[in-house]
């Protein structure tokens, strides 16, 4: 459920009509509903009432301050991947304690920054970066809390490149050799064991790869504490999907309440880090048509928007759904909507049914609010777009339009001296 729906023929974001934001803001630009993002945030929360859980919301899918201040003012934790989304997350409101830090990469610096701030607890990936962690605690005389991150082998179903819990994935540490990691970990004089950590993938559309991922957690964790090692969070990561064509992806509460029949200790604290089911719904890219072009047996609408501003139909083959902003009783054809961007690969849809379209109409590509500006560049030097939030009647720019100044700040050209 999201909204942006069609009144009188024009599709509104909640109660404004998109044109009259398009006319102050420009195109192309993202918008999220605060309503949607709201009623996402009641809908997942709510569904693990009852049982100890901390929500981390997956700052990797939409960082946006507006919406990062949103969900930490609602009391929900962050999940995040560097030092750069931590300095996001405290200066957004975000409790330190309510921070998980995840990611195959981390740098000492990022450790050490992250252990100062005082966050709840590091996601560890590899053998080495539990070394590392206990060095860099060392070095600031203070403990570590650690989980580490099992890769329990699970085909999670989804497009290869969002597939994170199979044995080639270059993530976790395989499920039969963290068990002896663990108790290297517990040895070390700076680090606090205190968690098992997993995430298998995105946009998964089944619960059964959940559920099968979690017996083989808890197995863990039952041998752990017979080595008398005992955890107090089971971090179960995020990946729930969400509808971007014709998925059926499992409801919120549903997928809650297996995880309850599966779950066998009462003692342990979830961690959840969902990301696109909370924030993919709720945004929008709205773009311009700039010209259409009628090739040999192809049809181009050329756009605004392109794979600068929303990678995922290039980089993953992802289906948008895109509908015109204003509905006319047009002739509907087959065409390419593709971007300015001197690549083949610019486009957000390809042999696309829509009405046709002319110079200047207005088109809202759905489902944009996850791992769409995060992801957004500037290559071609195009200016990133701007971000805009709707609450019932009234809307806020979040983000400014980036200038072509900004292009260019912090450049310098070098001066040598001639020998």
């Amino acid at each position: 459920m999201h909204h942006f729906q069609y009144k009188n023929g024009e599709l509104h974001g909640e109660e404004v009509p998109i044109r009259l934001m398009a006319e102050e803001v420009g195109t192309p630009f993202y918008l999220y509903s605060h309503a949607t993002l709201m009623q996402h945030f009641r809908a997942f929360d709510g569904a693990f009432e009852g049982i100890p859980h901390l929500v981390c919301f997956s700052m990797k899918s939409n960082s946006s301050m507006a919406v990062l201040s949103l969900f930490a003012g609602a009391g929900w934790g962050m999940d995040i991947v560097s030092g750069g989304e931590l300095y996001r997350a405290v200066a957004a409101g975000v409790e330190p304690k309510k921070i998980v830090y995840s990611g195959v990469g981390k740098t000492a610096a990022e450790m050490a920054y992250a252990l100062e701030t005082g966050i709840l607890l590091f996601n560890a990936e590899s053998s080495q970066e539990i070394t590392l962690l206990e060095e860099t605690a060392s070095s600031l005389g203070v403990r570590a809390p650690v989980s580490i991150r099992v890769n329990p082998d699970i085909d999670p179903k989804t497009h290869p490149y969002i597939s994170t819990g199979l044995r080639e994935n270059k993530f976790g540490i395989p499920i039969e050799k963290a068990y002896g990691e663990y108790l290297r970990a517990a040895a070390m004089g700076h680090l606090d064991v205190c968690g098992v950590s997993c995430h298998i993938g995105s946009q998964l559309t089944q619960i059964s790869p959940f559920v099968d991922a979690l017996r083989k957690l808890q197995e863990l964790i039952r041998r752990l504490a017979g080595s008398g090692i005992h955890i107090k969070y089971l971090d179960l990561g995020g990946g729930l999907g969400i509808t971007y064509d014709s998925e059926t992806p499992p409801d919120p509460r549903e997928y809650a309440d297996a995880i309850k029949q599966e779950l066998e200790m009462d003692r342990i604290t979830l961690l959840l880090e969902p990301g696109r089911v909370i924030t993919g719904n709720a945004g929008i890219l709205v773009a311009k048509v700039l010209y259409t072009k009628a090739g040999e047996g192809k049809t181009f609408f050329v756009v605004d928007g392109a794979m600068n501003d929303l990678i995922r139909p290039s980089l993953y083959g992802s289906f948008h759904g895109i509908v015109p902003v204003r509905k006319k009783a047009g002739t509907v054809i087959k065409a390419d909507i593709v971007g300015p961007i001197c690549e083949s690969g610019d486009f957000l849809a390809k042999d696309r049914s829509i009405e046709s379209l002319e110079p200047g109409d207005l088109l809202a590509v759905m489902s944009a609010g996850a791992y769409g500006f995060t992801m957004a560049s500037n290559y071609n030097s195009r200016p990133r777009p701007p971000e805009v939030m709707v609450r019932g009647d009234r809307y806020e720019i979040i983000r400014e339009r980036e200038t072509y100044q900004d292009l260019i700040r912090g450049e310098r050209v070098p001066v040598f001296d001639e020998r």
